[in-house]
């Protein structure tokens, strides 16, 4: 701010004292050529006394008529028509009073008049002391303003600016909590939201982070302590091993080999490392294989599935990946919609594009929760079930699928009357 003064400063100094002469006598220079023309144009009229008297008010500039004669015959004179009198002569001095230029015109009846024309100039000298001292006080005044500028435009954006870069510096080392208030200008405000944003954000993932540990934690100690328990007592008493506990080992590393593939999946999606291996294929019998499999597995708990659809459907996409995102719809419906309920899917058609919805009667999904559903980690209940196999990552998978194909999905729900999950692919 003191620079900017300084060369404002600077600039007024240069123009109102070194060069103030020079100007002035410049543009004392630009009047006087003005007057001229306008009497060269006006030489005819009858009003031209008026025109002298007004040059003489308004510009400090008087004409006087120095002397008139006439032309001889055959004077050799080159007569331009494009005037309103021919231009003979132009005298020029410079006296450190005035500035003179003498024209001479001839008329034609073939007068010939002379017009003197002086431009008076002002002494300067005094105008550039008084102009001095007025800068001596004009400079004092703009430093202690420009002081004073800078000091507020230093509360009002460097303080916010670091009180935002400290609370900055606490996010980054993990603490969630802590909260900007930037004031000032606007731009320092949306920052301050922006970070508030973040920091809420932030703090909801390592909430999430946090509960996928302890769910993974949990759901990877149970069945390998099933595993070992069963393989050290099959170790112990080998003649007494039964299909039961060789079935209880399976099912208990199929519950962990699914545990991994989800991180795994979800890992190779987020860091584009998967490819689509896209092929024309009949979306209705994928959904109908899946949902009878699922359908036997849902007769332990009582779960009816059935599938509505009016016509076979082909698609160009990748049938592993969308049986996959079907797969962990289903499984999300069955896991949460308790026993003795029912699932329907259906598909439904509409112009370019079909839809596969999935819904359930449970106990349905919270306002509040709707939004972050399809979030990794993202669990609607906080306590977690034996029962319900998952680390949270399900729907995000689905999210990614349907997204890699350039489909769209979604979720319809409310407590109390279930939910429906969807997703549409193009035709």
């Amino acid at each position: 701010m003191l620079g900017f003064c300084g060369l404002l400063l600077g600039i007024l100094w240069l123009f109102q004292t070194v060069l103030l002469n020079d100007m002035y006598k410049s543009i004392r220079r630009h009047e006087l050529k003005q007057a001229i023309e306008e009497v060269e144009r006006e030489i005819y009229s009858p009003d031209l006394a008026e025109v002298l008297n007004r040059i003489q008010a308004e510009k400090d500039i008087t004409v006087s008529l120095t002397r008139e004669f006439i032309m001889p015959p055959n004077h050799g004179y080159r007569r331009d028509y494009g005037m309103s009198g021919i231009v003979i002569t132009r005298g020029f001095a410079m006296t450190p009073e005035f500035i003179t230029e003498v024209k001479e015109f001839e008329l034609d009846d073939g007068h010939i008049i002379s017009l003197t024309f002086h431009a008076v100039i002002a002494p300067v000298n005094a105008t550039v002391s008084t102009l001095r001292m007025q800068l001596y006080f004009v400079t004092a005044i703009m430093i202690i303003l420009s002081v004073l500028l800078a000091i507020v435009i230093a509360k009002r954006v460097s303080k916010p600016i670091e009180d935002i870069n400290r609370n900055a510096l606490v996010l980054a080392k993990g603490d969630y909590d802590v909260r900007f208030s930037g004031k000032g200008f606007h731009e320092i405000v949306e920052l301050s939201d922006t970070l508030n944003t973040a920091a809420v954000e932030l703090g909801r993932v390592e909430a999430l982070r946090r509960e996928l540990l302890a769910n993974v934690s949990h759901d990877l100690r149970t069945p390998l302590t099933l595993i070992y328990s069963y393989a050290e007592m099959m170790s112990d008493f080998p003649d007494e091993i039964t299909g039961d506990q060789v079935k209880v080992i399976m099912d208990e590393t199929r519950r962990l080999t699914s545990l991994v593939n989800d991180v795994l999946d979800i890992s190779k999606l987020e860091n584009d490392m998967e490819q689509l291996n896209k092929s024309r294929f009949c979306l209705t019998d994928s959904i109908a294989e899946i949902t009878f499999r699922m359908a036997k597995f849902s007769q332990i708990q009582s779960n009816r599935i059935r599938f509505d659809y009016s016509e076979k459907v082909f698609v160009n996409a990748d049938e592993s990946k969308i049986g996959r995102a079907f797969y962990n719809l289903l499984i999300n419906a069955v896991n949460y919609s308790g026993e003795n309920s029912e699932i329907t899917v259906t598909q439904t058609l509409n112009v370019g594009s079909v839809r596969i919805s999935v819904s359930d009667n449970g106990d349905g999904i919270s306002a509040d929760d709707l939004p972050y559903v399809w979030d990794r980690y993202y669990k609607t209940e906080n306590v977690h079930k034996r029962a319900v196999v998952g680390t949270g990552l399900g729907l995000s998978i689905v999210k990614k699928i349907i997204g890699l194909h350039g489909g769209r999905y979604g979720v319809e729900s409310s407590m109390g009357q279930g939910s429906k999950f969807w997703f549409e692919l193009f035709i």
